[in-house]
């Protein structure tokens, strides 16, 4: 870049050494003689200042130390979009030694054709593409208009993340020539958006998912871009310091998966504002310092009209400490795998399954928990341990085994809004059920069991006491030991006098017997 710049640069994205930023001033800054541009950093720890020189200031940066001056030869400010494609897939021409010399007839006149051959090959390459990545390619413009069209018109995912895109505008001018572009990735882009009324263009057409990751777009930008995507299905929106500031009315309609992660100026009430998105299955909300949730729409045991077709939700990575979180979600109506890792709440790794065991209780239609697949087994213990656990604490809240006298307070109901439907689902539990211990103090728990060898008839009954906690792992290896079985040969149910005649398999070793609602009397039953 020569030292002729105008003003025009202002605004624009460059690239210094592999860092990213924009720029907020052109011209001279004394003492030192010619021309400076004033950069504001992407990363603020690059820069010197905050756009100030001896006391003088030139330009703004939100942080403290996010600017810098720098000469403009030093600045890079991108390529062409079609350039970037051609450097990154056309094939480098064949070696000289390997061209084949052709004469070509045009009219009367011979022609050498060296090259024609390389060109074609070009050209057949581009307009194969599909699918381009140009990732950190410096990309900053559309460049001429059609050459695009005409070069690669077949493309129909493209990421241009961490690229030099300063303008919405420009974006278009790309889009416009890729009819049937259905994926782009525009993250860490920093863009201008246009402002004002909705911004109605046919260039996003087909567009069915668009990443729009750490680009500072705002909530009304979102809503007045969006009126150009039609279509719409994903919509990615982590780390933008995003504010719900209004309903999508109008626009989002089609949109099934949103991901709002890392926006920690979201609360619940402003989740509220996209709760109607009729066509929403999947909701992404990681790292938001989300610690609550109430649907106040729903009272206990009913479920919410918000957020009808959701079926999977990601709270990664926030502050959930309290059941009460857990048990609203057992209001969504089409909720069925959740995805709630590095809570508080999760936090404990002693406790992790038991912590399993209540979120499945509480919640009862989920059928995939942590991208886990829940079994119907998984679900009946337990369901079964909770009823058993809080069965106590439902006694004195007014709980009984009579129909007509059983009125269990609201305190209850509201903290354990699912346990009149587990009773009615296994019935009340009776006195000899209850669990004086808490959940969480049951790993000391001794449970007395009968152990058989049904396909083995010269081996004596075992009786053995054994740790509630104790995985079906190590359960194996104590009968390893004494059966005198390789452990990789056992294959472990058991039975309950309660449910007689049915067989129960031990089929996950890293389970303990809580997990599977092994019982006092229970009998296992081991084979080989």
């Amino acid at each position: 870049m020569n030292d002729t710049l105008t003003e025009d640069v202002i605004g624009r994205r460059v690239d210094v050494n592999g860092e990213l930023g924009t720029v907020r001033f052109s011209g001279v800054v004394p003492p030192v003689a010619g021309l400076w541009l004033g950069v504001e950093w992407d990363k603020p720890e690059r820069g010197k200042h905050d756009g100030s020189h001896q006391g003088t200031v030139y330009f703004k940066c939100r942080h403290p130390t996010g600017g810098s001056f720098i000469r403009p030869n030093k600045a890079n400010f991108g390529v062409d979009f079609l350039t970037a494609v051609e450097h990154r897939y056309v094939l480098e021409d064949e070696p000289d030694e390997e061209r084949k010399e052709q004469v070509l007839k045009i009219g009367n006149k011979l022609v050498e054709t060296v090259g024609f051959d390389s060109i074609a090959k070009q050209q057949s390459q581009l307009s194969k593409l599909q699918e381009v990545s140009l990732r950190s390619c410096a990309v900053s413009c559309a460049g001429e208009g059609g050459r695009i069209a005409d070069a690669c018109p077949n493309i129909r995912k493209v990421d241009l993340s961490r690229n030099l895109l300063s303008s919405w505008d420009e974006m278009i001018r790309i889009a416009d020539q890729l009819k049937q572009l259905d994926f782009l990735n525009l993250s860490e882009n920093k863009l201008h958006f246009p402002s004002g009324s909705p911004y109605l263009t046919g260039a996003f057409s087909a567009l069915k998912v668009l990443v729009l990751n750490r680009t500072g777009i705002t909530w009304a930008e979102v809503l007045q871009c969006a009126a150009g995507w039609p279509i719409l299905e994903e919509l990615y929106l982590e780390a933008n310091d995003l504010v719900i500031s209004e309903r999508p009315t109008d626009v989002l309609q089609t949109i099934k998966l949103l991901d709002l992660s890392g926006n920690r100026s979201i609360d619940e009430n402003q989740l509220f504002r996209i709760a109607y998105l009729p066509r929403l299955e999947q909701l992404i909300l990681s790292d938001m310092g989300l610690s609550s949730l109430h649907f106040p729409d729903a009272g206990i045991g009913c479920k919410t009209s918000m957020f009808p077709s959701l079926q999977y939700l990601v709270v990664n990575d926030n502050q959930i400490s309290q059941w009460s979180f857990i048990n609203e979600l057992d209001k969504l109506q089409s909720l069925h795998s959740l995805s709630c890792l590095r809570n508080p709440l999760t936090a404990d790794d002693k406790e992790a399954q038991t912590t399993w065991q209540m979120i499945i209780a509480r919640v009862g239609q989920l059928t995939t928990l942590n991208r886990c697949e829940i079994f119907s087994e998984e679900r009946r213990g337990a369901e079964l341990d909770y009823r058993k656990a809080f069965g106590e604490e439902w006694k004195k809240a007014g709980g009984h085994q009579d129909p007509d006298k059983n009125r269990p307070h609201e305190g209850f109901l509201a903290a354990h809004p699912r346990y009149q439907s587990l009773c009615l689902k296994y019935g009340a539990p009776e006195d000899g059920e209850f669990k004086t211990q808490q959940p969480f103090m049951l790993k000391n728990q001794l449970l007395k069991l009968t152990i058989k060898c049904p396909n083995q008839l010269d081996h004596k009954v075992i009786e053995k006491q054994l740790p509630v906690s104790m995985t079906v792992q190590k359960v194996k290896g104590l009968l390893s030991r004494l059966l005198k079985v390789p452990v990789s040969d056992l294959l472990l149910s058991y039975e309950s006098p309660k449910v007689p005649g049915r067989e129960i398999e031990l089929e996950n070793d890293r389970q303990s017997l809580q997990f599977y609602s092994v019982e006092n009397g229970d009998c296992l039953l081991a084979r080989w």
